[in-house]
């Protein structure tokens, strides 16, 4: 596994974060120290995938980077007749999925895209995993992609959206603020790569709070949203189509 150390020299501030070869690269070294419980919330999605994912049917990973939500849901598929969509708009990111999947050696096939997921047509899905990918699409188009996943899933279909979050109460956004920061000096990250990832993603990654995310699912048909997952300001929710 690459180390992270992208953000450890200075660089010019107006550089913006994104999914290039560099950030490719070290991918995984960053996710995992950047993500306070990141490896059990892929471990979760295998267990909801396994509870939700139906034969014959679809599963959609959107903004799948690496693959590692692909291959989880992979692993905990009913059987072989459930086809997963693995998607991603960076190509660098794409090309490493790609031979991830082909070196895993699970029977259910795996279709990978390189492509925007707002051009993906959503059909016949049981479940959508977006791990932390809503958050880099312009807020304006959040909702109609809310809704185009509502009307792709089956009856009882379920989404999975993991996002970093921003809470309603200055006071309690400042304290968990200061505690993930802690955490990253933990993981090893300095004081001025914290700053400068943080500089580079500022207007990139643009959070909601959660009563947002909420209101958003709410409007686009999903029934009942429940939170499953949060460290600090990192947390994952599991909205339902109902049965009809």
């Amino acid at each position: 596994m690459a180390k992270d150390t992208l953000y450890s020299t200075p660089r010019n501030p107006s550089d913006r974060f994104k999914f290039d070869e560099q950030v490719a690269s070290v991918f995984n070294d960053m996710i995992n120290r950047s993500v306070p419980g990141y490896t059990m919330m892929l471990e979760m999605i295998g267990i909801i995938a396994s509870e939700y994912a139906r034969p014959e049917t679809r599963c959609y990973d959107l903004g799948c980077s690496l693959g590692a939500s692909t291959l989880s849901i992979r692993h905990s598929l009913p059987d072989k007749s459930c086809t997963i969509i693995a998607v991603d708009n960076s190509p660098a990111m794409i090309a490493r999925c790609d031979s991830n999947i082909e070196a895993d050696d699970h029977p259910a096939p795996v279709h990978v895209c390189c492509d925007d997921i707002m051009n993906i047509p959503i059909e016949n899905a049981s479940l959508v995993v977006l791990n932390f990918t809503l958050q880099f699409i312009t807020p304006d188009q959040r909702e109609v992609l809310l809704t185009r996943i509502y009307e792709g899933l089956v009856p009882g279909g379920a989404l999975v959206l993991s996002e970093k979050c921003i809470l309603s109460k200055p006071e309690e956004q400042a304290t968990l603020t200061r505690l993930y920061h802690d955490f990253k000096r933990r993981q090893g990250y300095s004081d001025l790569e914290i700053a400068q990832k943080r500089s580079a993603l500022e207007n990139v990654l643009v959070p909601d709070t959660l009563e947002t995310h909420r209101q958003r699912l709410g409007r686009a048909g999903f029934g009942q949203v429940t939170p499953w997952f949060q460290c600090f300001t990192f947390m994952s929710l599991l909205a339902t189509k109902n049965d009809e």
